[in-house]
């Protein structure tokens, strides 16, 4: 069976991409055009002369080409729509998409939503139609993360106890770095999350602000804890991400150079993982990372074909979309915030925008 795709948010020129967008509706083209079992077919953005470029660059048909995302969806009919589009545009797109009676998937890009309310919302509309909804944390199909959890499957460091990831922040990186604790914790349910964070120089990415410095601790229902310093003091680990267990540890990204590594009592050993790192396989002629989203597209498409559930899905991009907008309330009640998350909104950016945290060049004084 040959899906038809089609992609809503195509970005500006790829060539000079910002932080706007990245130009991600292209990575996602690219990857399932790449996917012997899907055909790129249609496209809107709601500036023509994106969609038109990008309808140049894949070769779609004039009348395939839309500003308007809903009357591309009653005129295409895709069977698979990807979303790239800021995260405060998310809900009210893929809720359209899947009220639309005529998609079967839905892939969107990270940060899943902008608030905790408008995730859930997202999912509970895709759920009730039974619409697949996924989310672009494509890392966790690398070499190196896929390696280090079948360390810890076959009980190569005991039983696994704490994640420490230093390579991260909580919005926008934390996207995959959260993501991937949950992987290594067996995609268990958080409990609960306590938190503080600072910002003190703007940083707005896709129109959400950033936090500059972060600090979160978190636990899950089977006693694995997930720990994240970013920004300043973010050295706290000799390691992007560090795995302990009772038996040993797992180092990704080590000070040593080496990208992932064991030690069992005695001296580090490197782990092969064939040259891959952080970001993704640099394919020959290709963006930097577009390797690890062709793993997501054939996920997703995989999932689709067999009628499963995917390992991007809704379900475990709430996990992590709980835990980010956890720490941001843990942040405003000064506190620890036990799950189910009750706060609907998005502290930190209420927190700006209640001038109780922001940026004071005062403060940017070292």
């Amino acid at each position: 069976m040959t899906y038809d795709v089609a992609v809503i948010g195509t970005g500006p020129d790829p060539e000079n991409p910002t932080v706007e967008g990245f130009a991600m509706g292209y990575r996602h083209a690219e990857s399932f055009e790449n996917q012997n079992r899907c055909e790129v077919v249609a496209c809107a953005d709601i500036v023509p002369e994106n969609a038109e470029a990008f309808g140049r660059t894949f070769g779609l048909a004039d009348d395939h080409v839309f500003e308007d995302y809903e009357a591309m969806l009653a005129s295409v009919e895709p069977d698979i729509v990807t979303v790239a589009v800021p995260p405060m545009i998310h809900e009210d797109v893929v809720v359209d998409c899947a009220r639309s009676g005529v998609v079967s998937a839905i892939h969107a890009e990270k940060p899943m939503a902008h608030t905790w309310g408008s995730a859930q919302r997202m999912a509970q509309a895709c759920w009730r139609r039974d619409v697949q909804l996924t989310f672009n944390r494509q890392r966790r199909f690398g070499k190196p993360f896929r390696e280090a959890k079948r360390l810890v499957d076959d009980g190569e460091i005991g039983d696994l106890r704490r994640v420490e990831t230093t390579w991260s922040d909580l919005y926008d990186t934390g996207a995959h770095t959260i993501d991937l604790t949950g992987m290594f914790a067996d995609e268990a349910e958080p409990e609960w999350v306590i938190a503080q964070i600072d910002y003190r120089e703007e940083d707005v990415r896709f129109g959400m602000h950033q936090e500059n410095q972060a600090w979160a601790l978190w636990e899950y229902e089977t006693g694995v804890q997930g720990v994240i310093s970013g920004g300043k003091g973010s050295g706290f680990a000799d390691a992007a991400h560090v795995l302990r267990g009772t038996e040993g540890e797992i180092r990704i990204d080590s000070d040593t150079g080496n990208m992932l590594e064991i030690r069992r009592g005695g001296e580090w050993e490197a782990v092969d993982v064939d040259g891959e790192d952080l970001h993704g396989a640099n394919a020959e002629g290709r963006e930097y990372g577009s390797e690890y989203i062709d793993r997501a597209a054939d996920e997703i498409v995989s999932a689709l074909h067999e009628g499963r559930e995917s390992e991007l899905g809704a379900r475990n991009g709430l996990k992590t979309a709980e835990i980010i907008f956890g720490a941001y309330e843990s942040a405003r009640k000064r506190g620890r915030v036990d799950f189910p998350l009750a706060a609907e909104d998005n502290a930190f950016e209420a927190l700006v925008e209640a001038g109780e945290l922001a940026f004071r060049p005062e403060d940017a004084q070292d």
